[in-house]
C-alpha cells in the first residue's frame, strides 16, 4: 500500500473514533492533525500539528494565532491556515451567542465572565463598550474603538455617544493588552478619569474599567489605587 492509502486509513480511523466517541481523549496535536484533514488533503499532517503546538505553545494558542502567523509555519498553507483561524473566531462566535444580552452584570465575577469571550482570538488593542440599565441588566455591547487605549475627545465623544444612544445608565469598559499582561498603563488610568468626567456630565455612571490578558482579566475599580479613577471631579 503507498504512503497516500496509508494516510487515508489513518485518517478514516481517526474520524471514526471522533464520530463514536467526540474529542474524548483525544491529544491536542491529533485535535490539530484531524482538523487539518480539511485544510490540507492527502498529506500527512501530524508533524505540521506537532509545529503548530511548538510555535504557539497550546491549542488554545494555535487557535488565537493570527492568519499570517500561522501561514509562517512550516507545512501551513493559504486554505490551512484560513481554517484553523475560522475555528478560532466560531469558538468566540459560538461563546458570545450564549452570552445572554439580558445579563445582569451586578459584579466584578460577572463582568469578566461577560467580556473575556469578546477578546479571544483578538491580537490588536480595542476597546469594548457594554451599556447597562439601572438594574445593570446588559442594553449593548459593541467594540468602540481599534488601537491603543486614549482619552482623544473623539475617542471619549465615541462612547459617550453609543452610551446615549443605547439609553445606559452606567457602562462597563474593557479593553485587551496582547502583550499578555492585565496591569493598568497611565495611558489607561489617564483615560478611565476622562471618560468617567464626561460619562458624568451626561448622568452616566462608569461602573468599572477591565484590563483583559490572555484567559484573565484586572478590574481597575477594584483596585485600591484606582479606585479613585471611578469618581468624577467635575461636581
Amino acid at each position: 500500500m503507498g504512503s497516500g492509502g496509508l494516510h487515508q486509513g489513518h485518517r478514516e480511523r481517526i474520524k471514526k473514533r471522533f464520530l463514536r466517541d467526540g474529542l474524548q481523549g483525544f491529544e491536542p496535536h491529533q485535535i490539530l492533525e484531524m482538523l487539518l484533514f480539511f485544510g490540507i488533503p492527502r498529506k500527512d499532517t501530524n508533524e505540521i500539528a506537532h509545529e503548530l503546538l511548538d510555535t504557539f505553545g497550546s491549542l488554545s494558542g494555535v487557535l488565537k494565532a493570527s492568519y499570517d502567523d500561522l501561514l509562517n509555519v512550516k507545512g501551513m498553507t493559504p486554505g490551512s491556515a484560513t481554517l484553523v483561524r475560522f475555528s478560532g473566531q466560531l469558538i468566540r462566535e459560538y461563546y458570545n451567542s450564549e452570552l445572554s444580552k439580558d445579563m445582569i452584570l451586578d459584579s466584578t465575577e460577572k463582568m469578566g465572565q461577560y467580556v473575556l469571550p469578546k477578546f479571544f482570538g483578538e491580537y490588536n488593542e480595542k476597546v469594548l463598550l457594554v451599556c447597562l440599565d439601572n438594574k445593570c441588566k446588559v442594553l449593548h455591547s459593541s467594540f468602540v474603538s481599534e488601537g491603543s487605549m486614549n482619552a482623544t475627545e473623539i475617542h471619549v465623544r465615541r462612547i459617550l455617544e453609543q452610551a446615549i444612544r443605547n439609553h445606559a445608565t452606567a457602562v462597563v469598559l474593557a479593553h485587551n493588552h496582547p502583550s499578555g499582561f492585565a496591569l493598568p498603563s497611565l495611558e489607561d488610568q489617564q483615560s478611565t478619569k476622562a471618560i468617567t468626567n464626561a460619562l458624568y456630565v451626561a448622568g452616566i455612571q462608569l461602573v468599572d474599567h477591565l484590563i483583559v490578558a490572555e484567559d484573565d482579566f484586572v478590574s481597575m475599580r477594584s483596585t485600591p489605587a484606582l479606585a479613585s479613577l471611578f469618581k468624577p471631579t467635575n461636581r
